[in-house]
């Protein structure tokens, strides 16, 4: 039974805070792991990026396993909601007092565990709210992306003043509290999606299938741990992961039927572009982190009146903040231009956003002229981050729309998970770019440390520019790709139609 737009925006608002929430419990955690492992186990900067980069392509990869059991053994909303608790459970370990290595590295293996049975399902709900409402689609999961950024940025200003005031654990039990809010929301809120789900969700809970999954999840808590501290076997399973997603995409070419692969094949090109973006989302949490802690003056100043100070790990929230500005102006301008039936392909903003990308990263490199002292002011940071978001926007943003788009219902959990698994990959690869602005052994003044950074930063604006030439090159075939995809769901749904009227019709063939 299809639902009216009233029940469509009540089931989205519920899933909107249950993911605003999650997020605020993650990326908290994330804005102070980096910085965690280098002040309290005395981390190099080279270790501590590649370890995170280890952990988020884990936490990124996870959701693929996440995304086919919700659709196929335990149903969609009862694992997203198993994920928040096993992710509650993971803060609550870092927040404990306990600064034994082994025991961080258990912790960062039950968040791996929890996003995965979490992400692709709170995710998947969204796709199937909105199932069949193409026009709706981008505009929907551009909200759906602000309520991401809306709760890492409370999260990302918090936990830092948490931190500076109460210490690390008191700043990670704020993680705890965040998700422990996305569950209690659900239950309050659970009638407006009682609806929405997969076929599992709508059958008594099977608890043989329950046990094999908890047995699963202990076997992937236990192989995190052991990746984080093998840097040779985390290399591996990145490459692994790489030639799963090839695989992954080949296996649904060859099932899928004649008309459903246009569709396939353009989600799988956009997913190789979002592999790149994430290159440089990864140094967010890596180079620019340290770029901040190491050569950013950390007053802002307005006109030469001081007008507030920000810790090391607080300009992460200029990301959010400048998310939660754009994505409601360009969720207008989507319903606008598609009313209009002016509507810019996903890939045109694919390659709009590499453009705004290279800018952002010009800007940090161009700011190294301007230093005093081999610092630089912080409103280059703000800058950069406001071009840096608007890609984001544009290509990561877009790529949850872009899987619901092209991607068929009924493959639409496994397929979020492999773009998920796709994203995992880059993020180890930007971890790996973040360590050309390595320091070298022994402390460096802020005049040495600065042309490091800021030739990196040169770096990835060309590399930026580069996928956005890459992008434009590729809007013919992705053009011919679209329009195939749309005649041939035009072609089913002419024949569902003529099929409820009884009458029958020989099938359109998609060119």
């Amino acid at each position: 039974m299809m639902s009216t737009p009233v029940s469509q925006t009540r089931s989205f608002a519920t899933v909107f805070l249950i993911e605003m929430w999650e997020r605020f419990g993650y990326y908290g955690m994330a804005a102070l792991l980096v910085l965690f492992m280098i002040d309290r186990f005395d981390f190099t900067d080279s270790h501590a990026n590649l370890t995170w980069g280890a952990f988020a392509a884990l936490v990124y990869a996870s959701p693929s396993i996440g995304g086919w059991i919700g659709d196929r053994i335990l149903g969609t909303r009862r694992t997203m909601i198993i994920g928040a608790g096993v992710l509650a459970a993971g803060y609550l370990m870092l927040a404990l007092p306990n600064e034994h290595l082994n025991h961080m590295y258990a912790s960062l293996g039950v968040i791996v565990v929890g996003n995965g049975l979490f992400k692709a399902n709170a995710a998947n709900l969204v796709r199937r709210i909105y199932d069949g409402d193409d026009r709706r689609i981008d505009s929907a999961f551009t909200i759906y992306y602000m309520a991401v950024n809306i709760g890492s940025m409370a999260s990302m200003l918090a936990t830092p003043w948490i931190k500076d005031h109460w210490g690390w654990h008191a700043a990670f039990a704020v993680c705890c509290g965040g998700m422990l809010l996305a569950m209690l929301n659900y239950f309050l809120m659970f009638r407006s999606i009682a609806h929405i789900g997969s076929p599992p969700d709508a059958e008594p809970i099977h608890w043989t299938r329950l046990l094999t999954v908890v047995v699963g999840a202990i076997v992937l808590a236990g192989a995190t741990i052991f990746v984080l501290q093998h840097k040779a076997i985390a290399v591996a399973c990145v490459y692994a992961a790489g030639a799963a997603i090839l695989l992954i995409f080949g296996y649904m070419l060859r099932k899928c039927e004649r008309a459903e692969r246009a569709g396939l094949l353009a989600a799988l090109i956009l997913t190789l572009q979002v592999i790149l973006f994430f290159v440089f989302y990864q140094q967010m949490s890596t180079s620019l982190t340290l770029f901040a802690l190491r050569n950013v003056d950390h007053q802002f100043s307005l006109f030469g009146t001081p007008l507030f100070v920000w810790s090391t790990a607080q300009f992460q929230a200029l990301n959010p903040i400048w998310i939660m500005v754009l994505s409601p102006l360009l969720a207008v301008l989507y319903s606008k231009l598609a009313q209009h039936k002016r509507d810019v392909s996903v890939a045109a903003k694919y390659a709009i956003g590499f453009v705004c990308v290279a800018v952002g990263f010009f800007i940090y490199a161009l700011s190294g002229r301007y230093a005093v002292d081999g610092k630089v002011s912080s409103w280059f940071m703000v800058g950069g981050y406001g071009l840096y978001s608007l890609g984001e926007l544009l290509v990561s943003g877009l790529g949850l729309a872009m899987i619901a788009r092209y991607v068929p219902v009924r493959m639409s959990g496994f397929m979020m998970g492999a773009y998920f698994v796709a994203t995992g990959v880059s993020q180890y690869l930007g971890s790996v770019v973040a360590n050309f602005a390595q320091m070298p052994s022994g402390d460096l003044t802020a005049v040495e440390s600065l042309p490091l950074y800021t030739s990196l930063f040169m770096g990835l604006g060309w590399l930026a520019l580069l996928g956005a030439g890459v992008a434009l090159l590729l809007l013919p075939l992705m053009r011919r790709l679209s329009l195939a995809h749309e005649l041939a769901g035009d072609a089913v749904r002419d024949a569902q139609l003529a099929l409820d009227a009884g009458v029958t019709v020989a099938p359109t063939s998609a060119k």
